[in-house]
């Protein structure tokens, strides 16, 4: 489909990509990797225009679209969020007018046998069907599913772009990327700003998406569950492997293996060949054999071993100071900015050495409550920090946090004191700021390189508590995957506040979740709470109604509550509505009964909500094509009402539409 034939991009002299081939099929799915800097964003802008090239060629055929997600854009729109999503409408909107104009063409005509009027037809059929396959004709309720499974709410369609932070103005260009449904998606750092649950969505709409799919993603997770084949972009060179993410580590591995064995077999025969050729150079009796050996290694291919880019990061965090058992409580907390209620009554306890991880929706108050804790906005009710706890914390805004016009050095040189100045030297080397990168002012640090310097600012002080937010985005998997061996190491108080979920596996031992003004507590890892939660799909989420239960959470959530009783220590109890039994009153086997009986009702409602609805369509349906050929007769073209008529039974057919898909997806994924 896309053909990158011997590419080569250079900055400064230096080749960024050198001599690059490789072709992007329909129905690919690719994951690029390599390190920050390695050329992953600026191969999508090559493939997109956006770069130029300095040799070779990038050939794209002219009926093949392409969406392209940049990892940093700027929006800035007085539209609502509604209105700036449906602008990617602008085909539909065109081809809807062509058909308006042909349609009152063709009711003007009697001329039937005649190849004018044929021609009129087949334009008809083919715009006709050109909107529906662009899904023109439910453009609206297409929208509010796809911005919904972007995280955004109902009430959110009518807010201006305007009052969003980057990270929801990307959801909205995401949003409207998918929605003009390209033959290629570039993606760069789709699940940067998303949620857990945003990212589930985004995953089940890739796999099963017509078109071809290229994405660069640190999130270890996402690459398994969406891409099918991996690029890896090291030191100018491309190696293409046929396979997921962790696949491919497997077989760069083996790869590797074959190459050094194979090189070190004929350095052997090398050596051997010319230890040959000095012993007998000067023996008449061998000089045949000598010429031969001599023009062998003449001939010979000589085997190389591709070098391999093993520099990353290295460093370890400062011991903890031992602080008290309790390291943050707090009482009736709640938080609320103008009349708009983030926190309401939040209990919290945190204890010493406990490393938890606080997940849910964007705007549920993760990083509100994380801001609370370290002193940084105000509050209502009670909040203690424990004796000698010192915080450190990792902002997710560290962007803006940084002073743009300091070099990397002067950073962390302003708040070195005493003998950490003499190390500044040494821990920029560990987050691999060397030579002359140490002189580079922060405003040209790339989105990588100012998170590693934001997380070496950690080391300048020990900390009995890291807050953490959001700290892998922007971060390589390698740089990642030394990061989190670096806090298992740790060992002080930690909160994380994150979406990666293989970050996060094996890391946070406890899970808060954020919802509704409220936290809940999980005693587990993520997968755990993922298991819980019943999330392992975007699509489960929604059939359980959007709060994450279904049936058989809630019968695992009533035996749960049997056994510990109202104040469970997973935070599930009767407070949350669902029924409590106890153990001693009901049988097992009337627990599984009721259950059974609960599901067999859910189930005939939600499949009478599916027939309801059919039957909705189908007569709104029959209505609009009854109004239609009005429509077409000459004496009702300037009749306004039934084009009135017309636009109102349209709108209700496309809510009706909308209605359809929630039901027929609660409906399926109940059936499971």
């Amino acid at each position: 489909m896309i053909s990158i034939n011997n590419v080569t991009v250079s900055f400064s002299g230096t080749d960024l990509f050198n001599d690059i081939t490789f072709v992007i099929n329909p129905k690919d799915r690719i994951g690029l990797t390599g390190k920050n800097g390695a050329g992953k964003s600026t191969l999508l802008k090559t493939i997109i225009g956006i770069q130029p090239i300095d040799k070779g060629s990038i050939t794209i055929p002219e009926d093949c679209t392409v969406g392209y997600l940049p990892q940093q854009m700027e929006l800035p729109s007085e539209r609502t969020v509604i209105e700036e999503t449906l602008t990617c409408f602008e085909d539909a909107v065109k081809l809807e007018e062509e058909i308006s104009k042909l349609n009152i063409e063709i009711a003007e005509r009697t001329d039937y046998e005649s190849d004018d009027y044929m021609r009129l037809i087949h334009s008809l059929t083919e715009k006709s069907e050109r909107l529906e396959l662009i899904g023109g004709s439910k453009r609206n309720a297409d929208a509010e599913v796809v911005l919904k499974g972007l995280g955004f709410r109902q009430e959110d369609f009518q807010r201006k772009v305007s009052e969003f932070s980057g990270g929801w103005k990307m959801r909205i260009v995401l949003a409207k990327c998918i929605l003009r449904k390209p033959k290629v998606f570039l993606l760069d750092e789709p699940t940067n700003h998303l949620d857990i649950e945003s990212i589930q969505w985004l995953e089940d709409y890739l796999k099963d998406y017509a078109g071809a799919v290229v994405l660069i993603s640190h999130d270890r997770t996402f690459l398994d569950n969406v891409t099918k084949r991996t690029i890896e972009i090291s030191l100018g060179k491309i190696y293409d492997y046929n396979a997921s993410y962790t696949k491919y580590l497997e077989l760069r591995k083996e790869r590797r293996q074959q190459q050094i064995a194979a090189y070190e077999n004929q350095q052997k025969i090398i050596q051997d060949t010319e230890d040959f050729i000095e012993r007998f150079r000067y023996k008449p009796t061998k000089s045949n054999q000598v010429q031969s050996r001599i023009k062998m290694l003449d001939k010979m291919e000589r085997l190389e071993v591709d070098l391999e880019d093993n520099s990353s990061i290295h460093f370890r965090f400062p011991p903890a100071p031992r602080s008290g058992q309790v390291v943050v409580k707090t009482d009736h907390l709640t938080k609320a900015f103008g009349e708009k209620v983030v926190l309401d009554d939040v209990e919290f306890v945190l204890e010493r050495g406990e490393k938890v991880a606080f997940v849910g929706r964007n705007g549920e108050g993760k990083t509100t409550f994380s801001r609370c804790i370290i002193g940084q906005i105000p509050y209502d009710g009670e909040l203690k920090i424990g004796y000698n706890v010192s915080i450190g914390y990792y902002a997710q805004n560290q962007d803006e946090l940084l002073d743009l016009n300091k070099t990397v050095f002067q950073t962390l040189d302003d708040i070195a004191t005493g003998d950490m100045r003499t190390k500044v030297r040494d821990i920029l080397g560990a987050f691999l700021f060397g030579g002359e990168d140490i002189d580079k002012k922060v405003k040209v640090l790339s989105g990588g390189e100012r998170a590693r310097l934001e997380m070496a600012k950690l080391l300048f002080q020990p900390y009995s508590l890291l807050v953490l937010d959001e700290p892998t985005n922007h971060l390589d998997i390698r740089s990642k995957d030394i990061l989190k061996q670096a806090l298992l190491a740790y060992d002080g108080t930690i909160i994380l506040v994150s979406h990666d979920r293989d970050f996060l596996n094996g890391l946070a031992e406890t899970v808060y979740e954020f919802r509704d003004h409220k936290i809940k507590q999980y005693k587990g890892d993520i997968n755990y709470f993922l298991e819980k939660k019943k999330l392992q799909s975007m699509k489960e989420f929604e059939a359980a109604g959007g709060n994450g239960k279904n049936v058989s959470t809630q019968k695992s959530q009533s035996n749960s509550a049997a056994t510990n009783g109202s104040n469970s220590s997973d935070g599930i109890s009767g407070r949350d509505g669902v029924h409590t039994v106890s153990t001693t009153s009901v049988s097992s086997g009337k627990v599984d009964y009721f259950a059974k009986k609960e599901r067999e009702k859910l189930l005939r409602k939600l499949k009478s909500n599916v027939e309801k609805s059919e039957q909705r369509i189908q007569d709104l349906e029959t209505q609009l094509s009854e109004v239609q050929a009005k429509l077409q007769l000459p004496e009702n073209q300037t009749d306004m009402s039934l084009f009135e008529q017309y636009d109102t039974i349209k709108k209700q057919l496309e809510n009706e539409m909308s209605v359809w898909e929630d039901a027929s997806m609660q409906y399926e994924e109940a059936v499971g």
